[in-house]
């Protein structure tokens, strides 16, 4: 007599691509484009000129972003209540300490909080790496798709429809 094989259930959660646009409204940052790692625990934000600012009512980190990939165009400098201070390892292995901020991240018409690190990420691929503690129950992640919960930014929306245009089509 063959083995019961257990029916696997299909996941009610929508599916998000290995790299996705997201939002971080309290930050001032509309759109970033975000690495999404189920390999790493947390998320991580490239952040510049990292300063402490002491408070009665906590301390805040105010910091600078270039949240356009490969570019130094477009600075938003922001701030933040210092949630920790933490030792984090890299991918490489190497470890440091940095400041972890709790903020909320907008992907797919949906809000909610998460923790993220504050490190210059200038050398890496992407300006975020969004962890898996951050979509934690919320996604299923597909590595061979992108883009598929967050919004196309409206640069690249008006290019294609330039293109059509000067070809005497219509969008």
């Amino acid at each position: 007599m063959p083995e019961k094989v257990k029916a696997v259930r299909l996941s009610r959660r929508p599916v998000m691509g290995w790299r996705e646009w997201i939002a971080l409204p309290e930050l001032g940052i509309s759109r970033i484009k975000a690495k999404v790692d189920t390999g790493a625990r947390s998320s991580s934000l490239h952040a510049y000129d990292i300063r402490v600012i002491r408070r009665r009512s906590g301390d805040i980190v105010r910091f600078k972003v270039h949240p356009i990939q490969r570019s130094s165009r477009g600075v938003v400098e922001t701030e933040a209540r210092i949630l920790d201070e933490r030792s984090i390892r890299s991918s490489s292995g190497h470890a440091s300490r940095r400041f972890v901020i709790e903020t909320e991240i907008e992907i797919g018409g949906e809000r909610w909080p998460i923790e993220m690190s504050l490190t210059n990420r200038d050398e890496m691929g992407f300006r975020m790496l969004l962890g898996r503690q951050a979509i934690r129950r919320r996604f299923v992640v597909d590595p061979g798709l992108s883009y598929l919960v967050g919004q196309v930014p409206a640069k690249r929306k008006k290019r294609s429809t330039r293109l059509h245009r000067k070809k005497g089509r219509t969008p």
